[in-house]
């Protein structure tokens, strides 16, 4: 066992001194150490119930005959970071957990490892954390939390988002809002709708590295509790067969994944950490290869943000199983593919719901015949831009645009929440992106507030950031080049026009190439942002969104073979 280097031998008894300091029995010392990777943590709604789940899958480590050893790990609520310098920390955060998971891991030579996230980056993280060890891992999300119910409909946390634009515009009371705050979000789990969250939990199951039931068993259900239990003792079957990540996180299963992700309408952050775990793995992709799994993955589900229906609706028509079950039957998905059951995604998916032809729908009657995402090439994003298709009325898949331009969220919000965007704008963010954030935020507030307001039909958004999965809207994100690399976004002015083609796939400003040329020779680029701690770090190291925003060498620093 891998384990055998801090706990065999003559030279580890000091070792195996430390381990009966804190309890160990020495019978103990001779079964696999099996490592829960915990990110609970009180102060994010997705994460403050995964003590009971680690305690449920401990309990299934130890009734398969190993031994449970938990330590933790960060995790940011994208929520409570929104709108203020939190936000910068929470895609570099991604880094972080994936760092210390390593550090933990090769210090303490765990045999294999149970991950319990369930919020944005966290999963992500883990993922990729699971792909650079490489030893046999599962991972148990805490679930998604139920929807909220606020005069009479379901809501959950982007209605409250929106209600803030809502109350600006007169649309809803304060008294409205204050009541809608508490309904909103009526317990623990994942933020209820196919944010990014959950949109990563249940893409981690079509990826193969979570027990069928993972993406969609809602938090508060005892079937997450028994699901859990069946994760701990799944992993020492795991590490019987010596099945690892790598065998698993194939090419085809980022395939199968992306498919499921336009088959759901999942959130725009998946086109950044897929790539991201995937360079684990040595594994790429252009990000043109997402357009054509797009144009033959039909959306199956209209999930809120884009829909009414929310994760446990999902839930209840049969989860990712069933969709999985519709994706196959065209060979949509490759179910050859193996996963953390053993078994393959064909057959785990074999004894699915049929579609119930609305919250899932049929292959012939689809919610849209392309996928939920697209990405958006032209000389505004020559590297590539990302929208959620699946949430644009189609007021707006074509139109001509005239710019308004901040260097910042907060001077969009401000602008946007002062009634200062009209019909017919196109609100530009920039300087946002992974460097010249630094770290990328979220643009949830100035979307929101353009819903709200009742503009989403009438207003788009492009950014050099990244949009929450709870955004809707014509809201482009991801542009690469960034402004802060010189990117083109970092040229257009105020009163500049910008065609946006969904369906053609462009992204574009309309200025001659004289203009152009005139103001890229007088491009100056601003100072930076954060000049201090990790952030500033980051920024040095961090590629471009079209990369996955995944941590280089510095400059002139070759990798060592």
């Amino acid at each position: 066992m891998r384990s055998d280097k801090v706990k065999k031998g003559l030279e580890k008894a000091p070792h195996r001194s430390l381990f009966y300091a804190m309890g160990y029995h020495p019978a103990e010392l001779d079964k696999p150490l099996i490592g829960v990777v915990n990110s609970a943590n009180e102060i994010v709604p997705g994460h403050v119930h995964l003590d009971k789940i680690a305690r449920a899958v401990k309990n299934g480590i130890f009734a398969a005959g190993g031994v449970a050893i938990e330590f933790s790990t960060i995790g940011i609520c994208d929520g409570i970071a929104m709108g203020h310098i939190g936000m910068k920390y929470s895609l570099a955060s991604r880094e972080l957990i994936a760092d210390s998971i390593e550090a933990m891991v090769e210090a303490h030579g765990f045999d294999a490892l149970v991950f319990i996230p369930n919020c944005d980056k966290i999963i992500p993280g883990m993922l990729m954390a699971a792909a650079r060890l490489d030893l046999p891992a599962i991972l148990i999300s805490g679930g998604p939390m139920l929807a909220g119910e606020f005069q009479g409909k379901s809501v959950d946390l982007s209605s409250v988002f929106e209600a803030v634009g809502a109350v600006k515009a007169g649309r809803f009371s304060s008294g409205e809002l204050e009541a809608l705050e508490l309904a909103a979000c009526p317990g623990c789990g994942s933020c209820a709708g196919m944010f990014t969250a959950n949109s990563m939990n249940c893409i981690t199951e079509a990826l193969g590295m979570a027990l069928p039931g993972n993406g969609t068993a809602p938090a508060v259900m005892a079937r997450r509790q028994r699901l859990a239990k069946e994760a701990g003792m799944q992993i020492l079957k795991l590490l019987a067969e010596d099945l690892r990540p790598s065998k698993i996180m194939t090419a085809a299963a980022f395939r199968n994944a992306l498919a499921v992700d336009m088959a759901l309408g999942c959130s725009t952050n998946t086109v950044l950490h897929l790539p991201a775990i995937a360079h684990e793995l040595g594994i790429s992709w252009d990000l043109a290869e997402i357009n054509s799994i797009s144009e033959r993955t039909p959306q199956l589900c209209s999930l809120s943000p884009g829909g009414a229906y929310h994760i446990e609706d999902l839930d209840r028509a049969g989860g990712i199983q069933a969709v999985l079950k519709e994706l196959c039957r065209e060979e949509l998905v490759d179910g050859g593919q193996l996963t953390v059951t053993g078994s393959t995604l064909g057959t785990n998916c074999e004894k699915a719901a049929d579609p119930d032809g609305d919250i899932i729908r049929s292959l012939g009657e689809p919610y849209s015949k392309a996928g939920g995402l697209a990405v958006l090439f032209g000389n505004l994003a020559p590297g590539g831009a990302v929208v959620k298709q699946g949430a644009v009325a189609p007021e707006m898949q074509k139109s001509t645009l005239r710019a308004r331009v901040y260097d910042d969220e907060e001077a969009a919000v401000e602008a946007i929440l002062e009634g200062k965007i009209v019909a017919g704008d196109v609100v530009v963010i920039r300087y946002e992106g992974p460097k010249g954030g630094p770290g990328m935020r979220e643009m949830l507030a100035p979307t929101a507030a353009v819903a709200g307001m009742g503009l989403d039909k009438e207003v788009a958004l492009v950014t050099d950031g990244r949009f929450s999965g709870a955004t809707r809207g014509a809201s482009i994100g991801h542009i690469s080049p960034e402004a802060a690399e010189e990117g083109p976004i970092a040229l257009v002015e105020e009163g500049d026009r910008i065609e946006i083609d969904i369906p053609g796939k462009r992204l574009a400003l309309l200025i001659s190439e004289e203009e152009w040329n005139k103001r890229r020779e007088a491009l100056k680029l601003p100072a930076p942002k954060i000049r201090k701690g990790y952030l500033e770090r980051y920024a040095a190291q961090v590629s471009s969104a079209r990369e996955g925003a995944v941590l280089r060498l510095p400059a002139g620093e070759a990798r060592k073979q």
